[in-house]
């Protein structure tokens, strides 16, 4: 059954309409979904589904994982506003549709740029994504009704196989033409032992089996989808909503305060742009068999920096010369550090191998330049700040 308030809203300005009652659209915009999902939908559409962070979000949090390293794979995940502006370019897409969660904060980036970013071949049709009650039927009538089917999917949302997602996947399998099903995972889910060697590998590294991802991952294959998982890891990007990580460095560096950083500080990272991301995921049309055989692929720069180097460019963004770097002991903690303690990155070489896919075209040290006037923009150098954490690791280390 439908739940509450269902709003489409076709960007080309066909129509838009509020959902009203349980199971009742205005005749309007039936109408006009119906018959787009009749012509351009038809063939060669693609369907984007977004969580209301415009990425990945709201996983929860893993037990092995690191707060700050879950929360950036979900919350910073913008590649689904890129993702669009890419497929709708490509040759073998005729029609874009984002399927986004109503929760979604329109005011904020990237909603507040869909109106006026994306292209005209794209549509946004919103859903209460977070209810767990919705089915395929309630996917099926908010996507245009029983007319609409979709060429590609790329679920860039879902928790696992419950509520959306589930219907969702059981929506791919009614359609019965979906080509490929691409479901945005994380890195996350990854589980290094001690005999894993880095970066990690999709196919040797363990991973958490029963997290929601993994488990979304079965329910596809258990469909008999032509699922392809891609694993994120840190993502930045011009359009996100969420800064914490690197803003952590630019924090301390403005104000001239110690930048803590647990071991060694050699530890590297995977830090990726968004559109980088967005074209990685658009890479399973390069050779879509070849991204089916291969299932699994990790998802993010093949230009690694470490902990340190990361504070370095940060340093030169913001034009400080004086970076106090300090190192402390591992063993106390994270503290508010945003990365994990040891190293824990991957890199995108089976993504290249296999699906053709070029390499990153943007780098940090050069978005570094705009990163940091929009950390100056956002109020970053004034905000208020609990160093609490940061006093107790370095005052412990010198003892």
């Amino acid at each position: 059954m439908m739940r509450n308030v269902v709003l489409v809203a076709l960007l080309s300005g066909v129509a838009s309409a509020a959902f009203v009652g349980s199971n009742t659209f205005r005749h309007s915009t039936v109408a006009a979904a119906s018959s787009e999902s009749r012509t351009s939908l038809s063939m060669s559409a693609a369907l984007i589904v977004q969580n209301k962070g415009g990425g990945h979000g709201e996983l929860g949090t893993c037990p092995s994982c690191t707060n700050f390293q879950w929360s950036f794979t979900q919350h910073s995940l913008r590649d689904g506003f890129q993702l669009a502006k890419v497929l709708s370019a490509n040759p073998k897409i005729t029609s874009v549709t984002i399927l986004q969660d109503d929760a979604c904060n329109d005011a904020k980036e990237p909603f507040v740029s869909y109106a006026t970013d994306l292209p005209s071949n794209v549509k946004v049709v919103k859903a209460s994504l977070g209810d767990e009650s919705m089915t395929a039927s309630d996917i099926q009538s908010v996507l245009g009704g029983a007319d609409a089917s979709f060429d590609y999917v790329w679920d860039n949302a879902s928790k696992g196989p419950v509520g959306a997602g589930k219907a969702v996947c059981d929506c791919a399998k009614n359609w019965g033409c979906v080509k490929l099903f691409t479901y945005v995972s994380s890195a996350g889910m990854y589980q290094p032992d001690d005999a894993t060697t880095f970066p990690m590998d999709e196919a040797t590294t363990p991973t958490k089996e029963s997290s929601g991802q993994a488990k979304l991952d079965a329910y596809a294959l258990e469909l008999g989808l032509p699922l392809v998982s891609f694993r994120p890891q840190y993502i930045y990007g011009p359009k996100a909503n969420k800064n914490d990580y690197i803003d952590w460095y630019f924090d301390r560096i403005v104000r001239d305060l110690p930048v803590p950083i647990p071991g060694d500080g050699t530890q590297k990272v995977s830090l990726t742009n968004s559109e980088d991301v967005a074209s990685i995921l658009a890479s399973v049309l390069n050779d879509e068999a070849a991204a089916v055989e291969g299932r699994f692929f990790n998802c993010g720069s093949d230009q690694l920096v470490s902990y340190d180097e990361v504070a370095q460019l940060c340093a030169a963004a913001a034009g400080k010369d004086n970076l106090n770097i300090q190192h402390y002991d591992a063993d106390l903690g994270k503290a508010t550090f945003p990365f994990r303690l040891t190293n824990f990155y991957i890199a995108p070489d089976k993504v290249k191998a296999k699906l053709g896919w070029a390499g990153a075209s943007h780098g940090l040290k050069d978005d570094l330049s705009w990163y940091f006037k929009g950390y100056t923009a956002r109020g970053g150098p004034e905000k208020t700040m609990d160093l609490t954490k940061d006093e107790e690791v370095l005052a412990a280390s010198k003892v």
